[in-house]
């Protein structure tokens, strides 16, 4: 196996041993510095292209907004469904809501996960394996580094990791089609406080 395929599943397994062994030991208040200072080592480290500059930029903006507004809309209409409501009653929120919601979420998850994950190994799987399977490999990884979280939420590990592996498949490719990492932040950005909004309303009994 040539050695950018080991390097490159070598990041892979650290990722995801940080996310199911290292993340859930540090003290809380540690967690969002270190998740994002460590992305962005690994972008220095890889040299990944972000595409965070014009005309990149522009078209990651586009490509991101259109699919957030859809992705938000999904997630407002789920908690129509009885289910879903019942799941996020199941979960308690964090006590501190605004910090959840404009720090922890953009900084701590979003960009820490999307610099990591689609921007730094993102960038050596397509090197090492092409942008098709690189992508898929990037895409599993996201998957696998979920174990943890789901345990902790009481939540079915397989499908949680098959739900994120295939957002995180999702993500790439909107990295991939818009140069830009700009794009599936703002998705994921979108998924991500537009749960955290239904599940802090429910929690509330604001919805039905």
């Amino acid at each position: 196996m040539p050695g950018s395929r080991i390097r490159t599943l070598s990041l892979a397994a650290v990722l995801v041993g940080w996310s199911g062994v290292v993340a859930p030991r540090l003290p809380s208040r540690w967690k969002v510095p270190l998740h994002a200072a460590l992305a962005g080592v690994l972008v220095a480290a890889t040299d990944a292209p972000l595409g965070l500059r014009p005309p990149h930029l522009w078209r990651g903006l586009r490509t991101g907004l259109a699919v957030a507004g859809a992705a938000s809309a999904a997630v407002a209409s789920s908690t129509a469904v009885p289910a879903v409501r019942t799941g996020m009653r199941r979960r308690e929120p964090p006590t501190h809501a605004a910090s959840w919601t404009l720090v922890q979420i953009p900084i701590g998850t979003v960009w820490a996960e999307e610099a990591a994950f689609r921007g730094a190994l993102g960038t050596m799987a397509a090197r090492a394996f092409g942008p098709r399977l690189g992508r898929i490999v990037a895409a599993t990884s996201f998957g696998l580094a979920h174990v943890a979280d789901a345990r902790g939420a009481g939540e079915p590990v397989g499908l949680v990791v098959l739900a994120t592996g295939v957002a995180g498949w999702a993500f790439g490719w909107l990295h991939d089609r818009s140069g830009s990492l700009a794009a599936p932040m703002l998705a994921h950005l979108a998924i991500n406080e537009a749960g955290a909004v239904a599940a802090l309303a429910v929690s509330r009994g604001v919805t039905g």
